[in-house]
């Protein structure tokens, strides 16, 4: 599917041109576009299944996509998962992805450490080099973890820690790397609905935060959130996209509202049950979920 006409253009950080992976027989994306521009926030929400992780994988070089191209700023862009940092992209994980046996300082510390100007032998030998580029971190680790309000947990360790701490915690050790392009993979999983509120107010102030115009490309389930926080989102299904646009145009999608709640919900809502219709009762074949969970689609497939 080509990008929406609608789809923002301006000066594009990220692109993804009809990208598919397939894997054997199985289609995960079919010809998947999409534009992330400098200091914008784009969502990718979709029901489980639709390929968002897929997608996320893709751009974070997890998953080589089998057809389409990816560009960053122009340029064919091969990424790499050891070398994103170093290209000004920085990711969250679905959990938080902590070192257990650091403490919270020295984890927002090493996600800076490709910054450091001394090299190996100075380090090694603990060199007057080695401690200035030490000092210099463990300040702008401090200073992070202050802008998210977790800086009097410091030196904990991530393990005694709430949560939703150790998520904010996981998202300072991304943004001591200052990138231009921030990926976040389901931020509001675990969180508790005040949590996802503070958690919205902070997503939104992102794009200006690193000092220059930081792209975010958010993967998540809750719908609210992405709704209030994103500029332009994009809806997979099946791993095709559906729909793309402002969070109303979204909103206001039928597809959208089809994909996941079902066409015999949308039909029975709109009709409603005909005049004297009979009741099929317990056990008749009426489309009803199966026992795995999963509802019939139209070609016989099952949701999960």
């Amino acid at each position: 599917m080509s990008p929406p006409e609608d789809a923002p253009t301006d000066g594009t950080a990220l692109s993804l041109d009809h990208v598919g992976v397939r894997f054997g027989g199985l289609v995960a994306l079919d010809d998947v576009s999409l534009r992330v521009p400098p200091g914008r926030i784009v969502g990718v929400i979709g029901p489980n299944g639709a390929g968002k992780t897929t997608l996320f994988n893709v751009v974070c070089g997890f998953v080589p996509p089998t057809s389409g191209t990816l560009t960053l700023d122009g340029r064919p862009f091969r990424p790499r998962p050891h070398r994103l940092t170093r290209l000004g992209i920085a990711r969250t994980l679905q959990g938080v992805g902590l070192f257990p046996g650091l403490s919270v300082l020295e984890n927002v510390m090493a996600g800076a450490t490709h910054t450091a100007r001394a090299g190996f032998a100075a380090a090694l030998f603990g060199l007057p080099r080695s401690d200035r580029d030490e000092r210099r971190l463990r300040e702008r680790a401090r200073e992070v973890l202050a802008e998210l309000g977790v800086d009097r947990h410091a030196h904990a360790s991530p393990a005694t820690l709430p949560y939703a701490v150790r998520k904010r915690v996981a998202l300072a050790r991304a943004l001591i790397a200052r990138p231009r392009l921030l990926l976040l993979d389901e931020p509001a999983g675990g969180l508790s609905a005040e949590d996802i509120d503070e958690l919205a107010r902070l997503i939104t102030t992102l794009p200006t935060r690193t000092g220059a115009a930081c792209s975010v490309m958010l993967v998540e389930h809750h719908m609210d959130l992405v709704m209030s926080v994103c500029d332009h989102i994009v809806v997979l299904d099946f791993g095709k996209v559906i729909a793309a646009g402002t969070p109303a145009q979204v909103r206001d999608d039928p597809r959208v509202t089809e994909a996941y709640l079902g066409a015999e919900v949308i039909a029975g809502e709109t009709a409603g049950p005909a005049p004297g219709a009979p009741d099929a009762g317990p056990g008749a074949d009426d489309g009803a979920p199966d026992a795995s969970g999963g509802a019939p689609d139209a070609d016989g497939a099952v949701r999960r």
